[in-house]
C-alpha cells in the first residue's frame, strides 16, 4: 500500500475515531498529578507553595529562633521592657491562629491529593478491566484454536472457567460480605462473653 494510500485511508470515519480514542486514552495515561497541577488556581498555588515552605528546615529555624528571641525578651533576660509577659497571651494567641490557617491549608492540599488518588484508583481498576475483557478474548480465540486442533474445552475446566466473562458484581458481593464477617467478628469479644456468664 502506498503512503497516499495510507493517507487516504486514515482520513475515513473509523480511522479519526480511532485516533480520537488514542488522543483520549494518552491525555488519561498522562501524568494525572501534572495535570492537576498544571490547571490549579492562584489559591491552590499559593497553598501549596505554602506548605512546601512549612514543611522545612527553614521554617522550623525561624520559628525556634522567634519563639527564643520572644521569651529572651519578655522574661527581661534581654534586658527590654516585656511587652507580653509570662505566660505569653499574645505568643499564644498568634501562635495559635497560625496552626489553626496551616492546619486548614494542609487539609486543602490533601483533599486535592485524595481526589488525585481517587483518579488514579479508577483509572487503574477502568485499565483493570479493560484488559479483563480482551485477555477473556483472546482466550477465546485460542480456545477456537483449540477445539479446531480437535480438542473439547470442557476437558479442561480451568479453561472453560477462564472463558466465562468476569462477573464484577459478583467480585464486590463476596468482598462486601467478607468485609461485614470481618466486623462482625472484630466487634465480638469472646473473651467478653465468658466474663458475662
Amino acid at each position: 500500500m502506498s503512503e497516499a494510500q495510507e493517507k487516504g485511508s486514515d482520513t475515513s470515519p473509523g480511522a479519526s475515531e480511532r485516533r480520537r480514542r488514542r488522543t483520549v486514552a494518552n491525555l488519561a495515561f498522562g501524568a494525572i498529578k501534572a495535570q492537576h497541577a498544571k490547571h490549579r488556581s492562584r489559591l491552590e498555588r499559593f497553598v501549596d507553595g505554602l506548605n512546601h515552605y512549612a514543611s522545612s528546615t527553614p521554617f522550623l529555624v525561624a520559628h525556634a529562633i522567634w519563639f527564643g528571641v520572644w521569651i529572651a525578651w519578655n522574661t527581661g533576660l534581654l534586658g527590654f521592657r516585656a511587652f507580653d509577659p509570662f505566660p505569653f497571651g499574645l505568643l499564644t494567641m498568634v501562635v495559635s491562629l497560625e496552626a489553626i490557617f496551616l492546619s486548614i491549608f494542609v487539609l486543602m492540599a490533601q483533599q486535592r491529593e485524595s481526589a488525585i488518588a481517587e483518579l488514579r484508583e479508577e483509572l487503574g481498576l477502568q485499565v483493570s478491566l479493560r484488559v479483563e475483557q480482551e485477555v477473556t478474548k483472546t482466550l477465546q480465540l485460542v480456545a477456537g484454536l483449540y477445539t479446531r486442533m480437535g480438542h473439547r474445552v470442557s476437558d479442561d475446566p480451568e479453561l472453560h472457567h477462564m472463558l466465562q466473562p468476569l462477573d464484577v458484581r459478583g467480585i464486590e458481593k463476596d468482598l462486601l460480605e467478607q468485609i461485614e464477617t470481618a466486623t462482625e467478628a472484630r466487634h465480638h469479644n469472646p473473651m467478653l462473653d465468658d466474663t458475662r456468664t
